[in-house]
């Protein structure tokens, strides 16, 4: 590189690959998003833009053919010159490469409005027409060829275009919306398209040639640094644009400083635009701290801000501003050139209390939206373990300095933890702030909790974080142990982070003589907020085609036998205390009988809203948990539960099948004995198949084996315990007995005269059969089967219809709409 007379050599490579070209690939999924609407739209609003067409044929008509043909020339001119001004403008500046990509573009344009199913189809010329304006220029407003080639080529072009001329040119282009509203006969749709597809096109190719955002302004970096006193010699990349900055070591010599008036010669940034040579490398180049003189050659660090990063970091704060509380992380930014001023004050602030790592030299805004930040290199080396734990209770009393300065960091990974002669530096001034809220503090802590844990331990990391900081402070710190709690970057830093997160949790907790340590709430909605509003959803969704039927079901309703109606209602309630006092025995009476009672209630709604009732599973260990059981313990009381109830139900089973007599035909219910065959084999076989995968070995080893072992210790347990047993059975027989008798009043109540024997057959294994549908609370299924078994037995379809449906809201839905509010009580209350 040649800059004012001198070879600066540079090594490395500044290119930076296009998977981090954020401004480009955000282009490029724009414009892909608007082509997909615009066709979407086309495809379903293909009536009304008929109808707009027709209303444009009237709407001309105000318009003389000498008003309409002077439009047309007008236009048709301009549209014409655009691509000729900006294809002499690239000859002009010899840029080979963009002319290449433009031209490629401007035909690819082309191209695919040509291609139809018969192949490629010329250009729709209509002068001979009456109704249009017989001009050569007007056959540019009409064709979506030309507005798609011009869109893509001033796509290709822009970047490279002044400000001003891009505006106005654009704003000439998408002009011809209200020419055609006003002049024309074709349907915008056609225009909307060209333009639509002209600018993925072109964003595509941008994305391959580049934009100038990709030229690293080195020349204007150099003279910013001639005058703050430093005459760069060389360049070495250190490490690539991406994610973060272009980091560049800059060997220099000491020179005095250019004088203001010299920033004339800085002006000279970029010269392959002379309009552009006197703009912005010259007009803010902000002197943070006067330039050390501690020798002639000095190293600095440079780092480069691209537009590239501009968009990543506006994404990313984009993403935290919609997940996380905005106490969680440092404010927003309007632009890169604050971002990278704050990170410069933060480092003046950070030095004036003797713990920065390097010095801030100068921030300066360079030419294509550039932003120059250099300071010296760090001194000192990085923190390593061979350090010790006298170097460890400087690390935190260093962040207690800080934190009493009122100052977070905010990025404490452990190579910007710097040792300088015997003393403790910081670098990497990002995330830092100033006044910051508590939680910033406490983030700190667990940075570094994790970070010395990673080096030095989790005992002697959480000891002498407790010993510094204290014991509340720490103790609040560890619930920030978490993927979402803490920076990406920061976990990224350490092996294992998630294992090391956990650990050093359960350091913490043993040394503060904690239980357990509940992670911090620190996103604007809840885990247990989305669950809700998922399962309300699902709720919706699974009830609105019995909503839908309604009207037929109540008019049924005027009909029925209320009192038989008002029977199943309190059978159905009678169920409610059963499961209760099943579980309640299961758990050996630990929780209180009350509490048990409203969750089976709020169970309803979790097992109705989740397929194959997995959600009131999960709800009852929850609950089990929050009442004071371990986790095994309290799986292991649910697990035997549903034992317990699965033996009920089949001995019930095989109990009312004999009772029905010979002359019941279970055949509607029962597969035949080939599919059963199958079923079975193939249970088998995946079992066999699952047994070789590790995974699964662990999990079974790990996991089900001790629950099993609790519910096998708990079925021996019974034998002994008579009562309790006694409890478990009748509380699972009321359970599929109440059920049963809902469904034998509600046909009752409609004038049926089924025997209470078949209904309960049908109850059970219709309700099994429908246990197995992915739906969730088997809705669907679970009204075909017991609809199919009636209907089965003889229960006419008038009858079967409108009384499983009292069944099933008499059993599911009022439960389910009680258990809404229930659920949430327990949640308010911590029980869930």
């Amino acid at each position: 590189m040649r800059v004012d007379g001198r070879d600066i050599p540079v090594s490395g490579s500044l290119l930076q690959p296009r998977i981090r070209r954020t401004s480009d690939i955000l282009r490029v999924v724009l414009s892909a998003l608007l082509t997909a609407v615009v066709i979407t739209g086309s495809l379903i609003t293909r009536p009304q833009w008929e109808a707009l067409e027709r209303s444009v044929s009237d709407i001309i008509g105000f318009l003389t053919p000498e008003q309409s043909n002077l439009i047309y020339v007008v236009y048709g001119i301009a549209i014409l010159a655009l691509p000729q001004a900006i294809l002499v403008r690239l000859v002009w500046d010899r840029q080979w490469k963009l002319l290449a990509g433009f031209l490629s573009a401007g035909l690819i344009a082309v191209l695919l409005f040509s291609i139809t199913g018969t192949g490629f189809t010329a250009p729709r010329w209509h002068l001979s027409e009456a109704q249009q304006v017989n001009t050569f220029l007007s056959q540019f407003l009409d064709d979506p060829r030309w507005i798609a080639m011009l869109a893509a080529g001033l796509t290709v072009s822009s970047p490279w275009l002044p400000p001003t001329w891009r505006r106005w040119w654009w704003t000439l282009l998408l002009a011809f919306v209200p020419i055609h509203l006003v002049v024309s006969l074709v349907v915008p749709a056609r225009a909307l398209l060209g333009l639509a597809v002209g600018w993925l096109v072109g964003a595509v190719i941008v994305l391959v040639v580049g934009t100038p955002a990709l030229e690293v302004p080195l020349d204007a970096a150099v003279r910013v640094l001639a005058q703050r006193g430093f005459r760069v010699t060389a360049f070495k990349v250190v490490r690539p644009a991406g994610r973060g900055p272009l980091v560049l070591s800059a060997a220099t010599t000491q020179v005095e400083p250019a004088p203001h008036e010299s920033e004339t010669a800085a002006s000279g940034a970029s010269r392959t635009k002379a309009g552009r040579s006197k703009t912005k490398a010259r007009e803010a180049v902000a002197a943070l701290a006067d330039p050390p003189a501690d020798g002639p050659a000095q190293t600095l660090t440079v780092e480069l801000y691209g537009q590239n990063q501009r968009s990543r970091s506006a994404l990313r704060q984009l993403r935290r501003w919609l997940t996380i509380r905005s106490s969680e992380y440092p404010t927003l930014f309007a632009s890169m050139r604050r971002a990278v001023e704050h990170r410069a004050l933060m480092g003046i602030a950070i030095g004036d209390l003797g713990l920065g790592s390097n010095k801030p030299l100068t921030v300066a805004a360079l030419d294509r939206k550039w932003m120059l930040y250099a300071h010296t290199v760090p001194r000192g080396r990085p923190m390593v373990a061979e350090d010790g734990e006298p170097m460890l209770t400087k690390v935190w009393q260093a962040l207690d300095t800080l934190h009493q300065a009122q100052i977070s960091h905010g990025d404490l990974r452990a190579e910007d933890i710097r040792i300088v002669e015997g003393q403790v530096r910081f670098g990497g001034f990002m995330a830092s702030e100033f006044g910051a809220y508590q939680v910033r503090f406490e983030s700190d802590i667990a940075q570094l909790l994790l970070s010395t844990a990673a080096l030095f331990g989790t005992e002697p990391a959480v000891r002498t974080a407790l010993a510094v900081m204290g014991t509340q402070p720490v103790l609040n710190a560890s619930r920030r142990l978490t993927k979402t709690a803490l920076p990406e970057q920061v976990r990224k830093a350490v092996p294992d982070a998630g294992e090391l997160m956990k650990a050093t949790r359960e350091e913490v907790a043993s040394q503060t003589g904690q239980d357990k340590i509940e992670a911090a709430k620190i996103t604007r909605f809840s885990r247990n907020q989305i669950i809700q509003l998922v399962l309300l959803i699902g709720l919706v969704y699974v009830a609105y085609p019995y909503i839908s039927a309604s009207p037929t079901f109540f008019s049924e309703l005027r009909n029925a036998n209320w009192a038989w109606a008002a029977l199943g209602l309190t059978v159905s309630a009678l169920t409610y205390i059963g499961a209760a006092m099943a579980l309640w025995a299961c758990a050996s009476e630990a929780v209180k009988f009350s509490k048990l009672l409203l969750m089976q209630i709020a169970n309803t709604f979790a097992a109705t809203t989740t397929p194959a009732g997995v959600g009131g599973l999960a709800l009852s260990v929850r609950f089990l948990q929050k009442g004071g059981l371990g986790a095994v313990r309290a799986t292991a009381a649910v697990a035997l539960q549903q034992t317990v109830q699965v033996i009920v139900h089949l001995v019930l089973l095989v109990f009312f099948s004999v009772a029905a007599g010979a002359s019941t035909n279970l055949s509607h219910f029962v597969p035949s004995a080939t599919v059963l065959y199958f079923v079975a084999g193939a249970l088998l076989g995946l079992l066999g198949v699952t047994m070789f995968v590790p995974t699964v070995r662990r999990w079974i080893r790990t996991e089900v084996r001790p629950q099993l072992k609790e519910v096998v210790a708990q079925l021996g347990d019974l034998a002994r315990r008579p009562a309790r047993l006694l409890m478990i059975v009748g509380g699972s027989a009321t359970t599929t007995l109440g059920g049963a008798l809902a469904l034998w009043a509600s046909i009752e109540a409609f004038g049926g005269s089924t025997g209470f024997v078949t209904v309960t057959i049908v109850t059970m294994i219709g309700g099994t059969l429908a246990s197995a549908a992915p739906t969730p609370g088997g809705v669907g299924a679970v009204e075909a089967a017991l609809i199919g078994g009636l209907a089965a037995f003889g229960v006419p379809a008038t009858i079967a219809v409108p009384a499983v449906l009292l069944y099933r809201v008499l059993t599911c839905w009022l439960p389910v709409f009680c258990g809404w509010p229930i659920m949430r009580w327990l949640t308010a209350n911590d029980m869930i």
